[in-house]
């Protein structure tokens, strides 16, 4: 009997240390899981604040003057390191004017488009539309005409996946008619797009759109959800010297820093505009830790394109250069 007693103080005893042995290893393993989950979350915490897409007018002079195919894009943002693509309608206009922009015509560019970006896995984010008509002249009938020659496109971003197009407001220099005009043209096409889930955005991009106090007061008269901005860092010159030559100086401008708050109220999408850069890498008139603090103070966590139009760099060099100050600065954020 004693030795029975004995038998089972042994047995229970060596069964009390595996447990405590098992229980130490779970506790272990629990510490190493937690380290891990933290540590993961510190990675996370590190990332920007926003997906990297590549404005296709940083290639423009690839495309128009060395005959760069422009249904490369995709590949080539894919190697440069983007993962989004913004189209800009009039690099394909050779080939499109030459269709009468047929229906043909535009089914041949979606579908390249589709399968390009598919093949190397990039999203297509927004299509900027050029030459199609002012959307805000004074001419009610030019107006509309102007309306219905960007349905095509909306039919194309839609056809895509994008989120938008990018439309321009030119129109009047006096205030009051522009105001009206570019109401009523923003408000006819986002109606139409509404239909489509596209988004009908804005650009600063010179003239009356470039004074965003005034564009902001559009956005709040059209009233619509899917009306809204994109907000560039750079194209703030409300007039020229020359109004006919894009080139010619600047003799008014809005403040980049205060227009850009302004816009980002309604903005769907942000152009990470570049000129020159200094010998530590910073662009020479845009602070892009400030313009990147007031876009994540937004709330904004979208795209954010990188647009590349200086002539010191090469194209490629300029957007490398822009994507690499752009993750350098979203670094110095709080």
């Amino acid at each position: 009997m004693i030795k029975t007693n004995l038998f089972r103080k042994i047995v229970l005893s060596c069964i009390a240390l595996l447990l405590i042995g098992f229980s130490a290893c779970k506790e272990a393993k629990k510490e190493e899981t937690d380290t891990t989950e933290k540590s993961e979350v510190s990675e996370d915490t590190s990332a920007p604040f926003f997906e990297l897409s590549l404005a296709q007018w940083s290639m423009h002079k690839m495309i128009l003057e060395d005959n760069v195919d422009p249904y490369s894009f995709a590949e080539k943002a894919k190697g440069w390191g983007f993962s989004g693509l913004e189209y800009v309608s009039q690099l394909y206009s050779k080939e499109l004017e030459a269709a009468n922009y047929s229906e043909e015509a535009m089914q041949a560019f979606v579908d390249k488009c589709n399968a390009e970006s598919e093949k190397h896995g990039l999203r297509n984010v927004l299509i900027m539309i050029d030459r199609q008509g002012d959307l805000a002249t004074e001419d009610a009938a030019a107006r509309k005409v102007a309306v219905e020659n960007h349905f095509k496109w909306v039919d194309a971003a839609a056809a895509m996946g994008c989120h938008s197009i990018r439309v321009n407001l030119s129109g009047s220099s006096e205030p009051e008619a522009w105001t009206a005009s570019a109401v009523d043209g923003l408000s006819q096409l986002a109606t139409y797009a509404k239909d489509k889930n596209i988004n009908v955005i804005v650009e600063n991009h010179g003239g009356l759109s470039s004074n965003a106090a005034m564009l902001a007061a559009v956005m709040e008269k059209v009233g619509m959800d899917n009306c809204g901005t994109l907000p560039d860092f750079g194209n703030f010159c409300i007039r020229k010297e020359d109004p006919s030559d894009w080139s010619s100086t600047c003799v008014e401008s809005y403040d980049i820093y205060k227009g850009v708050t302004e816009l980002m109220v309604h903005a769907k999408a942000v152009s990470a505009k570049s000129h020159n850069f200094d010998a530590d890498g910073n662009e020479t008139e845009i602070d892009y830790s400030k313009m990147l603090q007031i876009v994540k103070d937004a709330g904004y966590k979208g795209y954010i394109g990188v647009e590349y139009e200086g002539s010191e760099l090469g194209e490629e060099a300029g957007i490398a250069a822009t994507k690499e100050l752009l993750l350098n600065a979203a670094k110095t954020l709080h």
